[in-house]
């Protein structure tokens, strides 16, 4: 069962049993499918967060209004419910969006990354120019086997570059090529 032409990621709290393949160097690929629901609990966490939050505030601003009409307390608790169903609309359907619109590539001349839903963006990280490159994990990253994978770079503009959503074993296996053969260190 798909959504879109994107593969259904496995439900939350799971992760898939084998290790993935290591996609081929030199061409595009499209983000692991499992940062769709990584984004979806991510997402949650935050809509929860907005939900409690205003939902605090419209309880102080009840109480603190005593002559507000019933109308007016309808209103408030109307507004609240309506921004918080945006808020986890979004939430959900904002991570499928940017898996689409999110490719990465790399080879012998390095790291390319193509981003964007409005505002479309091409980074390209020259091998030569890559100081050095991190992986890493955050505790719902871990959960989905997912790793973000750091490029720093000699410069100012764009001196750390950032690609999350991959493999754990994907982003390992692009930092060791960006970094063999790259020329020793620069001073």
């Amino acid at each position: 069962m798909t959504t879109g032409d994107l593969p259904i990621p496995p439900a939350a709290g799971t992760t898939a049993t084998a290790a993935a393949a290591v996609p081929e160097a030199g061409h595009l690929h499209h983000l692991d499918p499992r940062h769709v629901a990584h984004g979806r609990l991510v997402g949650a966490v935050v809509t929860l967060t907005i939900a409690v939050s205003l939902a605090v505030g419209a309880l102080i601003v009840m109480a603190v209004a005593d002559g507000l009409a019933v109308g007016g307390r309808l209103l408030v608790a109307g507004a609240t419910l309506a921004v918080v169903a945006g808020v986890a609309l979004l939430s959900w359907r904002w991570p499928v969006v940017e898996h689409a619109h999110t490719r990465y590539g790399w080879g012998e001349a390095g790291l390319e990354i193509r981003r964007g839903v409005w505002w479309r963006r091409e980074i390209h990280v020259p091998r030569s120019r890559i100081q050095h490159t991190d992986v890493s994990q955050g505790p719902l990253e871990r959960r989905f086997g997912l790793a973000t994978l750091h490029v720093f770079t000699a410069g100012t503009e764009n001196a750390e570059v950032r690609l999350g959503g991959l493999d754990h074993a994907t982003a390992a296996a692009i930092r060791d090529h960006l970094l063999d053969g790259a020329g020793g260190d620069v001073l």
